[in-house]
């Protein structure tokens, strides 16, 4: 019977080939329908097919004290902009302070602060976890800085410099997305396209909602423009993320199981009921009052901390489901 396997080997002799084996030509055929043909419903997937991501609480936080900063950045930009020069620098301080636990936190997860310094000897374009530390460098010195320039009178200096830390900003606050979807998770990997946007608007509103908060306790009057201004673009930019998810949801179909059970549909469920409750008092505002606005402010900061916490909890249980892997795993090779 050994001979009846024969045609595996790639052998010019095919004298020990057993009468009635595969033909030639068949077996590549075999193995291209067993690798990119549907998944039948009854077939058994052995597992485990891929190792689920091992991260921390320490991940989620760091994500979002790296977006709540180049939020910060943004609004600094847009405070100059605007010629608020006292709200631009409260904005760099905001984008500074939230930086500091960042560091902290990576090397927490890494386990070694070695390990965050090994990244840094190396530049590589195509690593978003390389790319990531970085940018959180970059950024870091930027902010500091733009704020030690605003600390010895030198405005233009920390205008200039502060404008280039929001364009180092825009990729701190969209890596984190990108990183997940450069993986092979398949809840991640399937959202590639909306994950770096999502993450995008969440920074936004969390930088403007922090930064409005600090502006109102450091004296900014009720209905100064600048205050009216940060309100509008944190409810703007939830309302993107909220449209974002949802368009991303429908793309996902079954793939959306860790984004809808236990612990990650929990708080998925709630940051998307956090941010309506926000949009619903920004609506409101004229009954609410200034406290109100707060309120809204502080539902946002908490969505977007949940958000973060759900998508990086949603990658273990979609990559420890054997079927849904071997599934999208057949979808890439029929579309390559």
């Amino acid at each position: 019977r050994d001979g009846a396997w024969s045609y595996l080997y790639d052998k010019a002799d095919t004298t020990y080939r057993a009468p009635g084996a595969v033909a030639d030509g068949n077996v590549p055929e075999a193995a291209r329908r067993a690798r990119g043909g549907p998944l039948a419903d009854e077939a058994v997937v052995q597992g485990p097919v891929m190792k689920p991501p091992v991260w921390t609480w320490e991940v989620p936080l760091y994500f979002w004290f790296g977006g709540l900063a180049a939020g910060s950045s943004f609004v600094a930009l847009g405070c100059d902009l605007a010629g608020d020069e006292r709200s631009a620098r409260i904005a760099r301080k905001v984008a500074l302070g939230a930086l500091v636990p960042s560091p902290p936190l990576l090397i927490m997860d890494l386990g070694r602060p070695l390990r965050f310094y090994n990244m840094l000897r190396v530049f590589k374009p195509r690593s978003p976890m390389n790319m990531g530390a970085w940018a959180l460098t970059v950024f870091g010195a930027l902010a500091g800085t733009s704020v030690a320039a605003d600390l010895v009178g030198r405005n233009r200096t920390a205008q200039v410099v502060g404008g280039l830390n929001a364009v180092v900003g825009g990729y701190l606050g969209s890596y984190a997305g990108v990183l997940l979807a450069s993986t092979a998770v398949p809840v991640w990997a399937r959202s590639r396209l909306f994950l770096g946007p999502i993450f995008v608007a969440t920074a936004t509103a969390n930088g403007a909602a922090t930064c409005r908060l600090v502006l109102a306790a450091t004296g900014l009057p009720v209905g100064h423009p600048t205050r009216i201004a940060l309100g509008h673009v944190e409810s703007g930019a939830m309302a993107v993320e909220l449209l974002l998810s949802q368009v991303n949801e429908r793309n996902l179909g079954p793939l959306s199981d860790g984004l809808e059970e236990g612990r990650s549909g929990t708080l998925f469920r709630a940051a998307k009921w956090s941010v309506r409750s926000g949009l619903a008092l920004r609506l409101a505002r004229r009954r609410g009052g200034p406290w109100a606005h707060h309120l809204a402010s502080g539902l946002y900061l908490a969505a977007g901390l949940m958000f973060r916490y759900a998508w990086v909890g949603a990658g273990p249980p979609s990559a420890k489901n054997d079927r849904v892997v071997a599934r999208m795993a057949r979808e890439r090779h029929h579309a390559g």
